[in-house]
Formats: structure tokens, C-alpha cells, sequence
């Protein structure tokens, strides 16, 4: 990213507040130097693009040296935007508290120096914030070192030793706990849910790794404890065992709830674990426990622009999918009109993943209202987009509904050569879900084209392959995305997907 879109980037995601404290610290009012004014041709127009806000600058000051006027303003929103965290965020204030000790040290005034790194220290502790603490510790070391340690005893320099040494150790515990949190999550994001018992076994390393970690840690704080319970949690959600998920994310809630000072900022993990809470009771089907939960997010507050996106993304989410679940396709169209200025039309800025989530459900109800062409332009929209989202799990499943669409729309031609396509995919892949053999064959025959009594041989042909997939933990994973079974008795029985699903609901 150049210089000048990070600039922009930057000035598009600052919150009201932030706005006002920057107005009056650069006088917008009174000030006319360059990058004042370039702050308000990109502050004015949140849509312009690099050339348009180049090319707006240059009109109103020709003369001006365009690259560092865009450094500074740069540089000088980085500082405010510092400055103004001081007071809001403890990681911010307590390392500005450790470059304060340093220059009381450089300017010789010792005493205060130890004090304030004293101070540090101790609200580091309150924090848990153990990377701080070891700064905070191992400079006061350095100092006394430097100034031939005055007024401390050996045994007062050995204490000082120890709690840095258990200082290091917790850090290297929650940096294992973290560690393979992150490994986990990488395989759920890149290969996908477990689909079989042998995918599940191929688990076991981080789950014998997270249980020996766990059993010699040692050590209790937050930050393990928050590890462990993400780890626990991810993995059971991840093979299908959504109850023991739920209970999990249950734990993990309560420890947040207890230890709310202690959250990052902005709190990423707490939105995270909620999410957790959220799909495993959308699993299970209760909707009604969801609404408490969709309600904390909705009274979580951020500075961050780009953060509270992420939160309206996911209550946006999570209020829809229970109305596709049920079938109230009506509802979920004027949930999504609501919403597309305020979320689907910026959904660019958020990752990969919740884009083709969010746009994958939006095109599923389209599809439930019977406006394939809808559909299809969002599902066009995923497939032709500049981010890496080939190689996503969600993404097959996401062209698995594209040709549902493409059936509606009787492009059988079209239809036939995606699923020659997707079926070289899953044959190379050798990950395949026996739902999405079955989908693919239904299909191919084409029930709407079927006479009656074609149409109840085919499902008669394919009941016990349907009801052995109901009763599969790993294939119900796919049904959990969405009911393609309900879609394809919607199209064998000639009735509408929302009475399906509704029925089945009972």
C-alpha cells in the first residue's frame, strides 16, 4: 500500500471524536498550510481515489510539494492519535509512562526514575500485561547496574532476578497456549471443518500438545485461561460437536465478563468467543438464546472504526441466519435493505472469509424469494473478486449454491460445465462431502423437468442416502451452512423452500 492510500485509509477510519480532536489540535478553521488542506480534500470526499485526491490538492496549491505534505500529515495524525490513547488505553499509557522513566533517567533524576518504574510495574501486574512488566523490570536492572547498584543488597538484587526470570517463564506459557490457538485456527480457516474421523485424528498433535501444556503449565492468569478455553472451544466446533462447543464458549464468556479491564483493545478475542456462542446455538437451534448474546455485542464499545464494522458484521450475520433457517425469506430481504449502506457496501474492508459469508447468505435468500438473477450477481461478486478466496473452505460451498441459482434459472448448459468443474475439484481434493454428491446428482436430473412419478422414484432413490447424512455429525456441517436437503425436497415435492424449511422447523 503506498503512502498516500494509507493516509486515506487512515483518515476514512477515524471516529467522530477522533475527528473534533484532530480539528482543533491542526486549527482546520484557521489553517492553510499544505497538509492542512490535504487533510480536507480527503477528508471531504471519502470515496475519492489516490489521483482524484492528487488531483484536487494540486488545484488549490500548485506550487505545494505533494509527497511531503503527505508524510506530515501522516506523521502528525499518528502522533495525535498516540496522544489521545494515553488516556484511554493501558498499554498505551503504560508504555508512555516507560519512556518517561527513561528520560527521568537520562536527565539523572533517579529517584523519581525508580518510582515511576515502580508504578509501572505494579499496574502491569494489575493488567497482566507481562511484556511490559519485563521491560519495566529489566530496565530498572540496567539502571542500577549503571549506577553500581546504590542502597540495594544481594538479596534484594536476587529477588529482583527471580521475579524477572517467572516474569519470562509466564510469557513463554501463554506464548505456547497462543501458539497453538493460532495453528488451529489457521487449519479451521484454510482446510475447512473436519469432513471424517481420519481429518479428526489428523488433530491430535495440537490437541496432545494443548493437553501436556495445560496439565505442566503452572501458572493461572487471564491470558492462559483465555487460550485454552479458545483452543477447547475452536476444536470441538470444528468437529462437530456443537453442545460441548457451547459449553465451552460458555466458560470462555464468563472468564471475559469477569476480567473486562483485562481486554484488548479493541476487544477481538471477546468478539470471537461470542461468535462462538452464536454458531453453536444457531447449530442447535436456539434462536431465542442468541438475541441475549447479539445484544452484548451490540452494547460493545470501540474507538475503531474498522472494529465496530466487525461487530455490526457479525450481529448483521447472526440476526439473518435464523430468518433463512426458518424460512422467513421476506424478513431477511428487508434485514438486508437495511443494512447495505451500512455494512454490504463496505464489506471490502473486512477479511476474506466474512466477506463470502456475509455475500453467500445474502444470495441464499434471494434464492428462497425466488429472484435467482439477485442471487447470481452476488454469487458473480465473490467469484470475481481481486482477494484470495479460491482456496477458502466456504468458497466450494459458496459454487455449490451457485448451481442451485444457475438451476433456477434453467441455464443448464452453463450449469453442466460448473459441475464437471466442481467435481474435478473435490476429486483432487479428495475432501468431499457425500451431501454435495447428492446435490450434484439431483442436479444433473434435473427434477423440475421429471414427470411425478420420476420425481418420488429419484427421492425414494435418494432417502437413505439423505437420512444417513442426518444422522453424520461431519456432513451435518455442511447442512449447518445451509439445508440443501430441504432445498432439494422443495424442488422433488414442487413447494416453496420457505415452507420446507419451516416444516421441518417443527
Amino acid at each position: 500500500m503506498s503512502k498516500l492510500n494509507a493516509l486515506i485509509s487512515l483518515i476514512n477510519s477515524l471516529t467522530k471524536s477522533e475527528r473534533k480532536k484532530i480539528s482543533s489540535y491542526l486549527d482546520l478553521d484557521k489553517n492553510t498550510t499544505d497538509y492542512a488542506v490535504l487533510y480536507k480534500v480527503i477528508d471531504n470526499k471519502p470515496s475519492a481515489n489516490r489521483q482524484q485526491v492528487r488531483t484536487d490538492f494540486i488545484k488549490l496549491r500548485p506550487s505545494a510539494a505533494f509527497n511531503t505534505a503527505i508524510n506530515y500529515l501522516f506523521d502528525t495524525l499518528l502522533l495525535i492519535l498516540n496522544q489521545l490513547r494515553v488516556n484511554q488505553d493501558s498499554y498505551f499509557s503504560l508504555f508512555t509512562l516507560l519512556m518517561n522513566a527513561k528520560v527521568l533517567y537520562e536527565k539523572s533524576i533517579y529517584h523519581e526514575c525508580f518510582l515511576l518504574l515502580t508504578k509501572i510495574q505494579h499496574e502491569a501486574i494489575r493488567f497482566e500485561n507481562f511484556n511490559i512488566l519485563f521491560i519495566a523490570q529489566k530496565m530498572e536492572l540496567d539502571f542500577l547496574l549503571s549506577l553500581d547498584f546504590p542502597d540495594i543488597t544481594e538479596q534484594e538484587l536476587l529477588n529482583k532476578q527471580y521475579k524477572i526470570n517467572e516474569t519470562l517463564k509466564t510469557i513463554r506459557k501463554i506464548n505456547e497456549h497462543a501458539s497453538l490457538y493460532e495453528l488451529l485456527k489457521h487449519r479451521i480457516l484454510h482446510k475447512g471443518p473436519v469432513r471424517t474421523s481420519k481429518q479428526k485424528q489428523e488433530l491430535n498433535d495440537l490437541v496432545v500438545s494443548e493437553m501436556s501444556i495445560v496439565s505442566n503449565s503452572g501458572v493461572e492468569n487471564f491470558e492462559i485461561q483465555k487460550n485454552h478455553k479458545l483452543f477447547q472451544s475452536s476444536y470441538l466446533i470444528n468437529v462437530g460437536d456443537y453442545k460441548s462447543a457451547l459449553n465451552s464458549y460458555y466458560e470462555l464468556n464468563s472468564i471475559f465478563e469477569q476480567n473486562m479491564h483485562l481486554l484488548s483493545n479493541p476487544p477481538m478475542y471477546y468478539l470471537n468467543t461470542i461468535e462462538g456462542v452464536l454458531e453453536s446455538l444457531r447449530n442447535i437451534h436456539n434462536y431465542e438464546g442468541m438475541v441475549y448474546f447479539i445484544n452484548q455485542l451490540n452494547k460493545l464499545e470501540t474507538r475503531s472504526a474498522h472494529f465496530k464494522l466487525q461487530i455490526d458484521a457479525v450481529i448483521f450475520l447472526y440476526s439473518l441466519l435464523p430468518l433463512i433457517d426458518t424460512g422467513k425469506f421476506s424478513e431477511a430481504t428487508r434485514m438486508i435493505s437495511t443494512h447495505k449502506e451500512g455494512i454490504l457496501d463496505r464489506i471490502n474492508l473486512l477479511s476474506a472469509e466474512k466477506q463470502i459469508q456475509l455475500l453467500l447468505y445474502c444470495a441464499i435468500v434471494y434464492l428462497g424469494t425466488d429472484e435467482p438473477h439477485k442471487a447470481r450477481k452476488i454469487i458473480t461478486q465473490i467469484i470475481q473478486s481481486d482477494r484470495n478466496v479460491f482456496s477458502l473452505p466456504l468458497f466450494r460451498t459458496t459454487r455449490l449454491v451457485y448451481l442451485m441459482v444457475l438451476y433456477e434459472q434453467k441455464d443448464f448448459d452453463y450449469m453442466d460445465f460448473e459441475i464437471r468443474s466442481l467435481k474435478r475439484e473435490i476429486k483432487n481434493n479428495e475432501k468431499s462431502y457425500q451431501l454435495e454428491q447428492v446435490v450434484l446428482k439431483c442436479l444433473r436430473k434435473c427434477p423440475d423437468e421429471l414427470s411425478e412419478y420420476k420425481r418420488i422414484h429419484l427421492l425414494n432413490k435418494l432417502k437413505p442416502q439423505l437420512e444417513e447424512i442426518q444422522n453424520n455429525k461431519y456432513e451435518m456441517q455442511l447442512l449447518h451452512v445451509f439445508n440443501f436437503i430441504a432445498w432439494i425436497e422443495s424442488k422433488m415435492f414442487k413447494i416453496p423452500l420457505e415452507k420446507v424449511l419451516q416444516e421441518k422447523l417443527k
